[in-house]
């Protein structure tokens, strides 16, 4: 019986520690050396492209071995880069991974423009350098780590040493694993636990000389604390009052036998009271970690994906961000986008920058990152994370995930080849490959997701913020709407609402919208308006009057067709790629979608039947809507680095006169 409940101690020990491992956010970290550090010299850029990729093989690689390899990128060149890490003997698989992509995201902002450095983490190390490293005996530079309690046995010092000597020779000698944990019992049930572990390139002699330099310090560094560590690149030494390890098969019996302390009475009896104890300090850890999420999860003000309800069109929630989304570990995101690199920056919005990765199974994704200066950024991120995960469309950008650490915000989707909609419909050169048939290819399918959204979908959502940046186009040129940082839902039979922070983009935003705050799905219809004749010419509505026509887009295009004139709008890169029909009809829908009085604008229901027959009769359009916007030229759709105000907040509305 004792020796089963000692199994089912040492199984629930093992348990306990890797629940503990497998909740914390990030490994801690312990120290660093940045070689060189009083000189400062340019790294060359092939050096910086070997260095990069060794970190990636390592990060990559820790995944799937047995806590340790090294690599050489470069190799037999001056610009080639040797790099090693070494997990815990007790940590391997994810959690290796886990810590060793940490350090290598690490060990760049730690060190930057070093050509040789070394991180420790409390699960792991990582090394890199320029030279040949593997192999080499090094003990310096080393660190003490030292805890906050003192020791009270006068004794304590020479048994710790003693039992850490014999750690030592279990390492180098009995096993040849260069690793080795255990616990005895000092005195009175007070039980101690030690680690030696040293560098797998090492031979067990270089192992045993490594720890023995370490030991040798202890007593300078350590005799009056009663936990302490001491490392060097080479090798470490470890030594508590607690089991700050995991138990594996491997290791032998960490506890002291109970058939030694007085017969099975007292044994069972001791086996009870620990077991007790660890029962109940499951039950506080859980406690404690679930308060904990809960707590950072309302500091943050973040909204469940779980089982939303509505409230005055926020979508409220009781839960964290883990259900229905799947979370991607922010040290994955980091190793795909190089660290945010500026090299893999898409493009940026109010919401912060994009940048452009790959996850390990080769999918390429687009990363937003909500940026820590923007006021508005949080109030977007919960929308994008309600909304999209809720939202499944062929016309929707897809959400792939989310991440929450270390202060990051950030959202994963599906990266959409080339880019959005208005980097090649305001680019001269771009503009090319839109022929007439791929144009209405896209109005059709930005109106279908539309509908979706207003009709069709688990909620009924109000975009508030379409327009030709925020329609990304996948690798087939299919329209995919997104941002929906702005977005709101209705209640059933509610048909519009009001705001008084009116947010949106101008010269895409309906009048009452602009000037009263009232907002509903004939909004959108408006937008899409705009954006179906900004399709048609080629020309953003924004700064349309500067041009030779000297008014808006929107009034310019309803005077050519009460003049008959419509064609004139086309776009003149199209020239015979188009059905005069369809362009006409097209043009027809647009302006019914822009006028002035909401109730006049057709539903997206019927926009989509509209475009889909040529035999249904178009009613005649109003007047189209005022303009309202801010008064600004015409500007080319650049480069992925161009910022684009995705989200803009009036305070000020210019009306331009019928």
């Amino acid at each position: 019986m004792a020796t089963k409940a000692l199994i089912t101690i040492q199984s629930f020990l093992g348990f306990m520690t890797a629940f503990t491992m497998a909740s914390a956010q990030s490994p801690n970290y312990m120290n660093d050396d940045c070689h060189n550090s009083t000189t400062q010299q340019a790294l060359t850029l092939t050096y910086q492209t070997n260095l990069h990729n060794t970190l990636l093989w390592l990060s990559s690689d820790a995944a799937t071995s047995k806590g340790y390899n090294h690599t050489t990128t470069g190799n037999g060149t001056v610009d080639a880069v040797y790099g090693l890490y070494d997990c815990r003997g007790d940590v391997t698989g994810s959690f290796c991974q886990f810590c060793v992509s940490t350090a290598a995201s690490e060990i760049l902002q730690r060190c930057p423009n070093k050509s040789s450095a070394v991180i420790w983490y409390n699960y792991c190390i990582l090394r890199y350098s320029n030279h040949n490293f593997f192999g080499n005996l090094t003990t310096t530079p080393s660190w003490q780590i030292v805890g906050s309690k003192n020791t009270t046995n006068p004794e304590e010092l020479q048994k710790s040493e003693d039992y850490m000597q014999s750690l030592r020779r279990e390492a180098t000698v009995e096993t040849n694993k260069l690793y080795a944990i255990g616990g005895f019992n000092l005195s009175n049930g007070e039980e101690r636990y030690g680690l030696v572990q040293c560098s797998r390139d090492l031979t067990n002699v270089e192992c045993s000389q490594c720890l023995e330099a370490m030991l040798v310090k202890v007593p300078q560094c350590c005799a009056a604390n009663l936990g302490w560590q001491v490392l060097a690149p080479s090798c470490l030494i470890k030594y508590d009052d607690y089991m700050f390890y995991q138990i594996t098969n491997q290791t032998s019996s960490l506890l002291p036998n109970p058939a030694k302390k007085g017969g099975k009475i007292k044994s069972t009896t001791l086996i009870i009271i620990i077991v007790s104890v660890l029962v109940a300090l499951a039950l506080v850890v859980c406690s404690i970690y679930y308060l904990w999420r809960q707590y950072l999860s309302n500091k943050d003000g973040l909204l469940s994906v779980n089982t939303p309800t509505s409230f005055h069109g926020h979508v409220q929630r009781e839960d964290a961000l883990t259900v229905d989304l799947p979370t991607i570990p922010l040290i994955w995101i980091r190793q795909s986008t190089n660290n945010f690199s500026e090299l893999d920056k898409l493009g940026e919005g109010g919401f912060g920058p994009v940048y452009k990765g790959n996850l390990e199974d080769g999918t390429e994704i687009a990363v937003k990152r909500l940026s820590k200066t923007s006021g508005q950024g949080l109030e977007e991120f919960k929308n994008e994370v309600i909304f999209i995960a809720k939202l499944q469309h062929r016309n929707l950008v897809r959400l792939l995930g989310c991440c929450i650490e270390e202060n990051e915000k950030l959202l994963v989707y599906e990266y959409m080849p080339n880019s959005s909609l208005d980097s090649h419909l305001f680019n001269k050169e771009k503009r090319k490959q839109l022929d007439w048939k791929l144009r209405l290819s896209i109005i059709n399918g930005i109106a279908k997701g539309l509908l979706y959204l207003h009709e069709d979908s688990r909620l009924r959502v109000i975009h508030r913020d379409l327009k030709a940046s925020n329609v990304l186009l996948d690798q087939d040129m299919n329209p995919k709407i997104s941002d929906f940082g702005l977005a709101r839902t209705f209640e059933k039979g509610q048909s519009q609402e009001n705001t008084k922070r009116v947010m949106g983009t101008y010269g895409y935003m309906a009048p009452e919208y602009a000037m009263e705050g009232l907002y509903s799905v004939k909004s959108d219809v408006f937008s899409f308006g705009v954006l179906l004749l900004e399709i048609i010419c080629g020309k953003r509505n924004s700064g349309f009057y500067l041009s030779e026509h000297g008014q808006s887009l929107l009034v310019y295009s309803w005077r050519l067709w009460c003049e008959g004139k419509s064609l004139e709008l086309l776009d003149q890169i199209l020239e015979k790629t188009y059905k005069t029909s369809e362009v006409i009809r097209c043009i027809h829908i647009g302006l019914l979608c822009v006028q002035e009085d909401a109730v006049d604008r057709p539903t997206m229901s019927t926009v989509v039947v509209m475009l889909a027959s040529d035999t249904i009769a178009l009613p005649k359009p109003n007047h189209p809507a005022f303009s309202v916007g801010r008064q600004t030229k015409e500007e080319e759709s650049t480069s992925k680095t161009s910022k684009d105000p995705s989200v803009n907040e009036v305070t000020v509305s210019n009306i331009l006169p019928r």
